[in-house]
């Protein structure tokens, strides 16, 4: 069997690996890797095109500015997923590029196999992307328990197969302990702060969030507030953190072995009371490790309309979409006010019923993605094996 997969980004690389080693769990013979991957696939045996690091690209002006030499790799990518005929084309996320691969891929050989893993987010706008993704892709796997039917009726066979973040490491009691003993061992409350990990998103949030930190630390000095930076912004961070409240402690990945810092942002996650983030995936991270949470974001004016206009959901918050429920607060846009956010999160911290409320909602998104049955990475992979060999 062989099979070229593309993934651009490190998630996508993290959600490659753990796929082909299921892969290989569940295949007798032998297995071929090929196309465009970072370290963690190509760990896993991927020989990879050219360095995934070039498709690393964020934003629209980015995007723009980058053009002609993503359109150039789409082309290359594309020709060599036709010379090696595999038995299956695997996209995986930035659909920027791999959609487009694929559908030069499909125009010229429309037999070939083409799946697409983590479904566009139809659902909460832009739903004409299903119908134009269905013109070059054959099957989606999906990450969240409500996608199948948008992809389905689009015309694509899709499988829910389990958000990875069921199954990632957690800190052990040990290790919270400890991290408490050193940033707050009078026992007062630890704010966890995750203003984002791209440049824009630090230059809005930050000065919003340290606005809302001064309010709560007001009324809750003995607080402790914990910033994990993200590597592309560390230094940035660092300089907007100066003069935040209550001597907030920064942990700062440079330097650091990635093994050590991953498990300092573990132990920091789970020792925090409350925690004040992005709007994102880290919704679900803080689910998983059982720490309540306040949402917040805003873009430029213009994106905010723009995306204002097209937005058909009245939350962006995971854990609320999954559960079907508004228990996490968020505020988005003109609503990302210091005052709002200081209130709902001094609420989370003086109030047990709302903190009960949180625990009892991210406990059953948990649940709906996939906690308790079989791995992610094995359910992708039998769903992509099901799809190429169904017999």
């Amino acid at each position: 069997m062989r099979l070229f997969l593309v993934a651009g980004e490190p998630s996508g690389d993290r959600l490659g690996a753990a796929l082909m080693a299921g892969i290989k769990a569940l295949t007798l013979g032998p297995v071929e890797f090929h196309g465009i991957g970072g370290p963690m696939m190509q760990a896993e045996g991927l020989t990879t095109l050219f360095p995934m690091q070039e498709l690393s690209v964020m934003g629209l002006t980015e995007i723009l500015a980058n053009y002609r030499r993503l359109s150039r790799r789409v082309a290359d990518t594309a020709e060599a997923v036709l010379a090696m005929a595999p038995d299956a084309l695997i996209t995986i996320d930035i659909p920027e590029f791999s959609l487009r691969v694929a559908a030069r891929v499909k125009a010229r050989a429309p037999g070939l196999r083409t799946i697409h893993y983590v479904a566009p987010t139809v659902w909460a706008w832009r739903p004409g992307r299903a119908l134009k993704m269905a013109k070059s892709i054959d099957h989606v796997l999906a990450l969240l328990p409500f996608e199948p039917p948008y992809m389905e009726a689009a015309g694509m066979s899709c499988d829910f197969v389990g958000h990875p973040v069921v199954t990632e490491p957690q800190a052990t009691e040990a290790e919270v302990a400890a991290f408490r003993a050193t940033h707050a061992p009078d026992g007062g409350p630890l704010i966890l702060a995750l203003p984002g990990s791209r440049r824009a998103e630090i230059e809005r949030l930050m000065p919003v969030f340290g606005a809302a930190l001064h309010q709560v630390m007001s009324h809750h000095p003995d607080a402790r507030i914990i910033l994990p930076a993200a590597p592309a912004v560390a230094a940035q961070v660092a300089a907007r953190v100066a003069d935040w409240p209550g001597r907030a402690v920064v942990l700062d990945p440079r330097g650091v072995p990635p093994e050590e810092f991953a498990a300092q942002k573990r132990a920091a996650f789970g020792a925090a009371n409350v925690a004040l983030a992005a709007s994102g995936t880290v919704s679900l991270e803080l689910a998983a490790t059982d720490t309540p949470m306040v949402i917040a974001y805003t873009m430029s004016w213009l994106s905010r309309k723009l995306i204002g206009a097209l937005l058909r959901v009245d939350t962006v918050t995971l854990v609320n979409l999954v559960t079907d429920s508004r228990t996490i607060p968020e505020f988005l846009g003109e609503n990302c006010r210091p005052a709002p956010i200081a209130a709902a999160l001094s609420r989370l911290m003086d109030d047990e019923r709302a903190r009960l409320d949180q625990l009892d909602a991210m406990a059953l998104a948990m649940r709906r993605l996939g906690r308790g049955g079989e791995a992610p990475w094995l359910r992708a992979a039998r769903s992509v094996l099901g799809h190429i060999a169904p017999d």
